[in-house]
């Protein structure tokens, strides 16, 4: 047995300087659960400020420098912790250490969801453990959970809410009936959304963290150029508004993974969920993740998706379950994920899938309009299951809004486009799907207790 393990930290910044602090100050708990004493033996940062700061942080015997090969290179280093983010450097640093031989922890959802076949095969060729619980939900611990907890089970479904930025700003639209300029204005304020959010907006950090789930669901890599992703910033505040007062629906970021009998459904779009649904009770920055599995049934993941602290918390906690294997020199003998390369997932395209709609049209106020919409919609197999329209005194133009029963997105798309091009229609029509029918039993015994 090694008498200690060592760390090598890589990218000293927010999360970094919490995985220290941590570190340090449950340094008594740690070397418990772990057998031996766990430290910071190095830590590489290109920011001359942040490497200042580590001189300050009383690492005991340290490595402090802006060259990551002098860690990737030192023999005494353990565990690489990752944790500069984004693709390169950070993936020629993670590939590196493994080839290394030096087991991983890292944040990196967008490296993972974009090479995981590569990054698994690669662990496993070199057996050496890669871990990454806070790159999906940051202090939720859904990946331990998908990986070991629930890995008797074929996963059936899962609903997630994994974007704090986009459910901040879903949140203030709805309870405060603010425009999606004015939410996301807070949410900068707030410290919840970034300088430049796009990322968050689009819909692409959601996606992210949806492939890794569903690469850990199936054991082979969910390809992010075949999930359909779409982000919030066509929101407004007119379709929360008659969505939740009409309808009884809550509009959230919805990320989307689902069996069918016709292939595997995976999806990342602003979606309707009913108020009764516990993943409504999900606001402000707030992450939560449902997976139904064929044994277990309903599960429930809810807690904090960003900060420094809960990220430091999921960063930590992988370091203490991989220094425990590293101490008893187990680590590597088994994959942490199972990963198939030459597996291919059979995705459905997004035309395929088949759900409920809500969907606006803006049309003249003249008889007759209802019903070339309807006729349009009924032509090409869509069937409404309720309709109001909206009107002002002062306009000749109405709002008509309905919801269909399930139908399948491409006739929708056909009959959305038809309709668009009649000359009665002012602008062009708006849709947001709707995820009807889960979370059953936990609608009803769980809802208002977060």
């Amino acid at each position: 047995m090694k008498r200690r393990v060592n760390l090598g930290l890589i990218g000293l910044g927010t999360v970094g300087t919490g995985v220290i602090e941590l570190l340090q100050r449950n340094s008594l708990i740690i070397k418990q659960k772990v057998g031996t004493e766990v430290s910071i033996r190095a830590i590489c940062d290109k920011d001359p400020a942040r490497l200042r700061l580590a001189q300050r942080m009383k690492i005991r015997n340290g490595i402090i420098t802006k060259d990551f090969n002098q860690i990737l290179n030192n023999p005494e280093i353990d565990i690489i912790v990752e944790l500069i983010g984004g693709y390169e450097p950070a993936r020629k640093i993670l590939l590196a250490s493994i080839k290394k031989g030096k087991h991983v922890v890292t944040a990196n959802k967008a490296l993972l969801a974009r090479d995981w076949a590569e990054v698994f095969s690669e662990a496993r060729k070199h057996k050496v453990l890669v871990y990454f619980e806070a790159s999906v939900g940051a202090g939720i611990p859904v990946i331990q959970a998908l990986n070991e907890g629930l890995s008797a089970n074929k996963i059936k479904v899962i609903l997630g809410i994994l974007n704090g930025t986009t459910n901040y700003i879903l949140t203030k639209m709805s309870k405060e009936e603010l425009d999606f300029k004015s939410a996301l204005a807070q949410a900068k304020r707030a410290g919840f959304a970034e300088a430049d959010p796009s990322i968050d907006l689009e819909g692409i950090d959601t996606l992210h963290k949806l492939a890794i789930l569903g690469s850990i669901a199936f054991g082979a890599q969910v390809n992010l150029k075949d999930v359909y992703c779409e982000g919030i910033t066509q929101i407004v505040q007119e379709d929360i508004k008659y969505g939740k007062i009409e309808f009884g629906y809550i509009l959230k970021l919805l990320a989307i993974l689902k069996v069918t009998n016709r292939g595997i459904d995976v999806r990342v779009h602003p979606t309707f969920i009913p108020q009764e649904h516990l993943l409504t009770s999900v606001d402000e920055e707030y992450n939560a993740v449902y997976i139904t599995g064929d044994a277990v049934g309903e599960t429930m993941f809810y807690g904090k998706g960003a900060g420094q602290m809960p990220a430091a918390s999921a960063v930590v906690s992988d370091i203490i379950y991989l220094s425990r294997n590293v101490y008893h020199n187990i680590a590597g003998r088994v994959p942490y994920v199972l990963c198939d390369p030459k597996k291919k997932l059979n995705l459905l395209d997004i035309n395929k899938i088949e759900t409920k709609y809500y969907i606006r049209f803006t049309v003249v106020d003249l008889p007759g309009v209802l019903s070339k919409i309807s006729g349009i919609l009924g032509k090409n197999g869509v069937s409404i299951a309720s309709v109001f329209q909206k009107g002002s005194a002062s306009s000749r133009e109405v709002s008509i809004i309905m919801v269909t029963h399930r139908a399948r997105e491409g006739a929708i798309r056909k009959a959305l486009r038809e309709i668009d091009g009649l000359k009665v229609v002012r602008k062009k029509s708006r849709f947001i799907r709707i995820e009807e029918a889960q979370a059953s039993y936990l609608c009803h015994t769980l809802n208002g207790l977060i």
